[in-house]
């Protein structure tokens, strides 16, 4: 069966481009090039990490290294909090007894004994999202904010731009962008601030589509927390699922918006310029600066998840109030939720990826997929670890779905990203405001793509790929 649904995740790469396709401002105007050497480019990418012994020690080690960071940005919470908000060991139930805990300290891996399986529950004192989650996000803006500010960031994101300028025949301009995404969010637009006014509407389109695709370095840490008890090389695999996602939004995004005209910045990578007599701010400047940032995000997500997770249960209260119409009105409205329609209409997309060939994990990795449009990504991650700690969805499925959910391809990002883009070019706001549900849309067949490449080159082999 596994090779059965590798060769679905193979088809199904190129079934979400023909989605794309159907979709297409101009069917006639097919990007061969960007097809071909995108798609080959994913495919290389994923040979590296799934399949080499080279690419998977690689992946162990950044994995090692993001989680000490991680653990580090923990300390920090421990010292605000106390120790019973952000303990230094996590307790696991254990199998089948619920008054067994398996104790284990933080960052370091569970060592199964016979009869024992890991369990995660997030109800449990030992993982309060406000205590554990958030701080991570300002940690890690402050890290990277530190980084940038001591110049490490911007040489590898030169390199990643020459290789997708290249390979890709985009304009330097778009690549730039799209690279910077690996690292940073809609900041990465700010590198190339002097070119947006003489963009094109493609290149417009894919620098949109490469910031809901792809995940902030500022929320890895978020994202991985979640994950780490089942799927222990989790951080390492987010950071690769952000550099995949890049080849594919340019993909989806060239077949949805072709281009047509002659970017300004084609054959070559722009170079911003810079303004000698403006100062830069200190080392500890910026590590301040980037942790204040990280406070507004870390708010802005407590924000949004009591927000739209509230709005979430009272159209399904709306929903079961309808339940109790008589005749088959009632019946209808009984199993109908925003997760149940969304788990619906995402289920030929999920099928796509080679998730599974059994209802039940196809639907239920549909649902967490469906769910990302209106909650963001944090709610499905819960939900994906607990499925994943009571083996209620296989590895197979674990890693694909944790592949298609890294990523900003939600909708309260929407106003973030197109919002923000505007306010750097005003002059441009009604073309960056008629893409803005196009890169949305393409950014989510992007990360289905990702999840179609992990499918590829998983063969059963969890302890190798999963870590566990």
């Amino acid at each position: 069966m596994n090779l059965t649904l590798n060769l679905i995740s193979f088809l199904g790469i190129f079934g979400l481009c023909f989605i794309a396709w159907l979709g297409s401002e101009d069917r006639r105007s097919v990007p061969w090039k960007v097809i071909f050497w995108g798609v080959g480019l994913q495919l290389a990418i994923g040979l590296f990490v799934f399949t080499l012994p080279q690419g998977r020690d690689f992946i162990a080690t950044l994995n090692d290294a993001l989680n000490a960071l991680i653990d580090a940005s923990e300390a920090g919470a421990r010292f605000l909090f106390g120790p019973l908000m952000v303990p230094d060991r996590l307790l696991s139930p254990g199998p089948g007894d619920a008054g067994r805990w398996i104790v284990r300290a933080v960052g370091q891996p569970y060592v199964p004994v016979p009869g024992d399986r890991l369990g995660v529950n997030f109800l449990d004192v030992g993982y309060i999202f406000a205590f554990r989650a958030l701080p991570q996000v300002i940690f890690f803006s402050a890290i990277v904010a530190l980084l940038y500010r001591l110049n490490i960031i911007q040489p590898i994101v030169k390199v990643f731009a020459i290789v997708f300028r290249r390979i890709l025949g985009i304009s330097g301009a778009e690549a730039l962008s799209g690279s910077a995404n690996i690292f940073v969010g809609i900041e990465s637009a700010i590198a190339v601030k002097p070119f947006l006014a003489e963009m094109t509407r493609s290149e417009l389109c894919a620098i949109l589509a490469s910031c809901f695709g792809s995940i902030a370095s500022t929320v890895l840490g978020l994202y991985a927390g979640l994950l780490r008890p089942t799927f222990p090389t989790i951080t390492g695999h987010l950071m690769s699922a952000s550099l995949l996602t890049i080849p594919a939004c340019f993909v989806i995004a060239k077949i949805l918006v072709p281009e047509k005209e002659q970017p300004v910045t084609l054959g070559h990578i722009p170079e911003a310029p810079t303004d000698e007599n403006e100062k830069k701010p200190g080392v500890m400047d910026s590590l301040i600066v980037g942790a204040l940032d990280g406070v507004n995000m870390a708010v802005g997500i407590a924000a949004v998840i009591i927000a739209i997770i509230g709005l979430v249960a009272l159209l399904d209260s709306l929903f079961q109030g309808l339940s109790g119409l008589p005749g088959p009105f009632g019946a209808v409205f009984s199993v109908v939720t925003l997760d149940n329609i969304f788990g619906v209409l995402f289920v030929p997309l999920t099928f796509l990826t080679g998730v599974s060939l059994e209802w039940n994990e196809l639907w239920q990795s549909s649902v967490l997929i469906g769910q990302r449009v209106l909650q963001t990504s944090i709610p499905p991650y819960l939900k994906l670890a607990s499925l994943s700690a009571n083996e209620a969805i296989d590895d197979r499925a674990m890693l694909i779905v944790s592949y298609v959910l890294c990523g900003f391809a939600h909708i309260p990002s929407y106003g973030i990203f197109v919002g923000g883009l505007a306010s750097l070019v005003p002059e441009r706001r009604s073309d960056i405001s008629s893409l803005g549900w196009k890169s949305l849309w393409a950014a989510t067949l992007a990360t289905l793509m990702t999840g179609c490449i992990a499918g590829v080159y998983y063969f059963g082999d969890s302890a190798a790929v999963l870590g566990k």
